[in-house]
């Protein structure tokens, strides 16, 4: 992946890390982007019988899903200018979600936060499949893991593992950003999220393969 390439994933990463912060911070601990965390919300929540945690967490599952789907959508049928378009698709969500958690319905609002960061991840697309997962970090720290022991054992590239370090310290990079956003503006820093997601959609525009 080119360097410019890898700087706007860094950004988009960062982007998910503040608004999943965001989500966190505003909704008692549900996320916008980490699935697995909601996933198991879910399974406690049923067991538990809290029909409230239920539905937030199958709400959220449902955004995220369908974002991922509208992602791909929108990528196939802009061909070239994909990106670009998935980007929109990203902003558009974004701001949905701050309008309706300022205006209500305010749970709604979550359920675009997810779809918005499902669909981010069709950013990156080949084939048909997600070339790089932008708003989910396990899968870049065992691979961070994984290339480390390969150059420590002499097996591979020396310094591989420097790119999946620096793609998660992005999405810390963002959730320390969405948290503070927060602790200033509250539930405005979606909007915020909206902003910046518009100016990473011109960026991306600029940037070729």
């Amino acid at each position: 992946m080119p360097v410019s390439l890898l700087m706007v994933a860094v950004l988009l990463a960062a982007l998910a890390g503040f608004v999943d912060a965001v989500a966190f911070s505003s909704f008692a601990g549900f996320f916008a982007s980490f699935m697995s965390g909601n996933s198991t919300r879910l399974g406690v929540a049923l067991v538990a019988g809290l029909e409230g945690e239920i539905w937030t967490a199958a709400g959220l599952l449902l955004g995220f899903v369908s974002g991922v789907m509208g992602g791909a959508i929108a990528a196939r049928a802009a061909g070239v200018r994909g990106r670009e378009a998935v980007m929109l698709l990203v902003t558009a969500l974004l701001a949905l979600a701050a309008l309706c958690v300022g205006l209500g319905p305010r749970q709604l609002g979550l359920v675009l936060l997810a779809g918005a960061m499902g669909a981010e991840n069709a950013v990156f697309l080949r084939d048909g499949e997600v070339r790089l997962g932008l708003t989910y970090m396990t899968g870049t720290l065992v691979r961070f893991g994984q290339r480390l022991a390969d150059a420590l054992m002499g097996a591979g590239p020396r310094f591989a593992w420097w790119r999946d370090l620096l793609f998660w310290g992005g999405f810390v990079g963002g959730t320390l950003g969405g948290a503070a956003a927060f602790v200033v503006l509250g539930d405005r820093a979606i909007g915020l999220a909206a902003v910046l997601a518009g100016l990473l959609t011109l960026l991306v525009a600029r940037t070729a393969d």
